[in-house]
């Protein structure tokens, strides 16, 4: 499990919502799990300055490239030829 949240998020505390998932899934006996603080980034993770949910309504960015990047590397770790 891959969970993602921004620093910045005003609708769930980052820190306290990241940490609750990470005891759960360890109380859950999961080892494959990645739980990241992402800085500067809001509830739907986009860039943001204040974090306020009418902030997001300023950017045209849908969510930012840095989480596209560890999407993209969090995925090929667990689907790449060397997992086959």
């Amino acid at each position: 499990m891959l969970a993602l949240s921004g620093a910045k998020d005003t609708q769930v505390p980052p820190r306290e919502n990241l940490s609750a998932i990470r005891a759960a899934l360890i109380a859950g006996g999961n080892s494959d799990f990645q739980t990241t603080l992402l800085p500067n980034l809001n509830h739907i993770l986009q860039f943001a300055h204040s974090g306020e949910m009418n902030e997001s309504l300023l950017f045209e960015e849908t969510i930012s490239p840095e989480v596209l990047e560890i999407l993209q590397g969090w995925i090929l770790l667990r689907t790449g030829p060397q997992r086959r």
